[in-house]
């Protein structure tokens, strides 16, 4: 966990969902001297699951959590850090030569909600519960009065974490903590960007929810296993759900495949299913906020996209001067994500975040999805401490009161998406000063109209043999002009380099969409790029001469 993790989920809880009430559809606990899964026996499996949730849908939602001990609710975010999991304890460290094992957080500091922990025999499909006991955790140098917790078997934990040898109970893999926020790493070992379980009024008239997953439920795998299953229990004001992870840990990515079953309490506005989070601050065409030595800021750099009509489409992210919100609609989509393609270290120069090493995430649909729309936010941040970009899918039928839901999809963490096109594919998206011959500069040169230059770079496909047909650009904008429109060959890339010019023909600083992409008269040779730009109001269309000659 780092700063800014702690920092985003302290805001979530804000709205977090509660548990009251919830202790009825679970059997009543006892102890037992014979490892940490210490409850009574009750029969489980996903469909008991889904039962519980429609249960629960029928009834009033708990509310908020309740108080924690004095002595976890003040915890500082050092102290909760200082908090460690004895190993010895972990779930399956009776497993000998065990390829997985799952340690469990403490609750404290914003972590209010008390989670509760199952596990489960797969033979005898028997779920014993995993109460909290202090003897659980090593509480050294963080001040704690573990007094204060002796005795509270109801406490519960705030969430889990997944560790894969040879890094077991050194560096984990799989983190859910806080809500419904999950987190996979690759082969890097590094965190990036954050999934959920799902979105409520993300952006809308009603306040954003943030249901939780409550409850965890884990089968326990055999020694030489790297694949493991975990099921859990969201609940939260508009809705109720059960979940299905089987999560794989693969040498160089983790891939979870996921179902759920959603049952909406009241009326939703907007419903986000497969929501992921990430923080884009800087970039190669986005720099206003690149007051800094690193030359990038970003756990993504684009939105892709693959519709369900086949095309491919490549998104730049922006740290927008006000937030903004794009539905991008699609029937049946194939797949989408927020991806981080660039792993050049040169490229950030952060030796605390290493952005080069943060993983993309790529959903992959299960069956069809109909129609709706992969849902883009953008908030303006003056840094990397929070996170300023979501994306979700949103269904388009409306969701009432009383209708239940059901999605499978995949996740795929990973350095580059488990699929990719033929086709060329956008490299970078880079902006500044335009208005004169490329080569030239504006000392040179001066512009007479003010204008904005763009160039895209792209590479792979089939590129350098469609040269002899004649490579088109085809470029579109909601508005303005395009002027100074061309193609130039880059060999450092292997690639080509699309230049062009947008001309405001009107004061409006409403944002502009743009579009591109290549082909020659007989076939499309590239993915689509699309783009947003925020023009400058009038009054800041200008060039000034700043030039100065001084004689000695």
């Amino acid at each position: 966990m780092n700063r800014r993790m702690f920092m985003k989920t302290s805001m979530a809880f804000a709205a977090v969902s509660g548990m009251s009430g919830l202790s009825t559809l679970f059997a009543q606990s006892a102890w037992a001297e014979d490892g940490i899964a210490d409850g009574t026996a009750t029969r489980f499996d996903f469909e008991v699951l889904k039962k519980k949730a429609a249960e629960m849908a029928q009834k009033p939602w708990g509310g908020a959590p309740g108080p924690l001990p004095d002595t976890l609710a003040t915890m500082t975010p050092q102290a909760y850090n200082e908090i460690q999991y004895d190993a010895n304890h972990s779930l399956w460290n009776g497993i000998d030569n065990r390829q997985l094992d799952v340690q469990f957080f403490h609750v404290g500091m914003g972590f209010k909600r008390r989670i509760r922990m199952f596990s489960v025999d797969t033979d005898s499909r028997e779920a014993r519960e995993i109460h909290f006991r202090p003897e659980l955790f090593n509480y050294q140098n963080t001040n704690i009065d573990s007094k204060q917790l002796e005795g509270k078997t109801d406490l519960g934990f705030a969430g889990f974490r997944a560790f894969k040898k040879p890094e077991l109970a050194r560096r984990d893999i799989v983190s859910f903590l806080g809500a419904s926020y999950f987190r996979a790493v690759d082969d890097t070992y590094q965190y990036g960007l954050s999934a959920r379980g799902v979105a409520v009024n993300t952006f809308s008239n009603g306040q954003e929810e943030f249901p939780d997953f409550v409850a965890f439920w884990f089968e326990t795998p055999k020694a030489d296993d790297t694949t493991f299953t975990v099921y859990a229990l969201l609940d939260g004001a508009s809705l109720t759900g059960a979940y299905k992870f089987v999560i794989h840990c693969e040498p160089k990515r983790v891939v979870m495949e996921v179902e759920n079953h959603l049952c909406a309490r009241k009326d939703i506005r907007q419903l986000g299913i497969t929501p992921m989070t990430s923080m884009f601050s800087c970039g190669n065409s986005e720099r206003r906020m690149c007051n800094t030595y690193h030359p990038q800021i970003h756990d993504s750099d684009r939105l892709a996209m693959w519709s369900g009509k086949g095309e491919w489409i490549a998104r730049p992210l922006n740290n927008p001067r006000k937030l903004q919100f794009n539905a991008y609609e699609d029937e049946n989509p194939r797949g989408f994500g927020l991806l981080q393609l660039n792993h050049d270290f040169e490229d950030y120069q952060d030796v605390i975040g290493w952005y080069d090493k943060r993983p993309s995430l790529w959903v992959e649909p299960v069956g069809k999805w109909g129609k709706g729309a992969i849902n883009l936010m953008e908030i303006p941040t003056t840094g990397e401490t929070l996170d300023n970009v979501v994306c979700f899918w949103q269904p388009a039928q409306p969701i009432k009161a009383g209708s239940e839901l059901a999605f499978q999809y995949k996740l795929y963490w990973s350095g580059l998406p488990p699929v990719q096109s033929d086709l060329a594919r956008v490299e970078a998206t880079r902006s500044g000063i335009g208005g004169f011959p490329e080569g030239w500069a504006p000392g040179e040169h001066f512009p007479d109209v003010w204008c904005r230059r763009f160039a895209v770079d792209f590479v792979g496909g089939d590129l350098k043999n469609a040269a002899a047909k004649g490579i088109e650009p085809v470029i579109t904008v909601s508005a303005g002009t395009i002027k100074q429109v061309e193609i130039l060959y880059v060999e450092p890339l292997n690639g080509y380099r699309i230049l062009f010019d947008w001309y405001p023909t009107s004061e409006a600083a409403d944002p502009v969409d743009m579009r591109l992409f290549l082909r020659t008269k007989e076939e499309t040779l590239s993915e689509t790029w699309l783009y947003q730009y925020f023009p400058p109001p009038p009054d800041q269309r200008k060039y000034v001469d700043d030039r100065q000659m001084t004689v000695g």
